[in-house]
């Protein structure tokens, strides 16, 4: 196994003790390190390497990355709805993953239907 497959690993393991330990002292840090980029940084990493720098590939990824976050953070709003109204965990975690997958259809759908983005 290569470093560069292992370390990814090591530091999402990381990411989720430092959130359990640290969110009994704080839940705003302990929200900020569970959404830090990591894997978007990966990603870019990824793809850099694999269009050799390429500036315009390298752009375009970067410009449908920021596009993607729009149903993350849909998610991250229908699970925050759906536990202040007193859900259980399936439920909000149901509700997340549901208005993250309708924003993903409409986000591929204004891509690549309308061109748009």
């Amino acid at each position: 196994m290569k470093s560069n497959e292992v370390v990814p690993v090591l530091i999402s393991i990381l990411i989720i003790i430092a959130v359990a330990l640290l969110q009994k002292q704080s839940k705003l840090i302990a929200a900020l390190i569970s959404t830090t980029p990591i894997r978007i940084a990966l990603a870019m990493w990824i793809v850099y390497a694999s269009v050799n720098g390429n500036k315009r590939e390298i752009t375009q990824f970067n410009q449908s990355v920021a596009i993607s976050l729009i149903p993350t953070f849909l998610f991250a709003l229908a699970a925050w709805v759906a536990a202040r109204n007193g859900l259980k965990i399936g439920w909000i975690l149901l509700s997340g993953y549901g208005t993250w997958a309708i924003g993903a259809g409409v986000v591929y759908f204004f891509r690549q239907v309308l061109g748009i983005g």
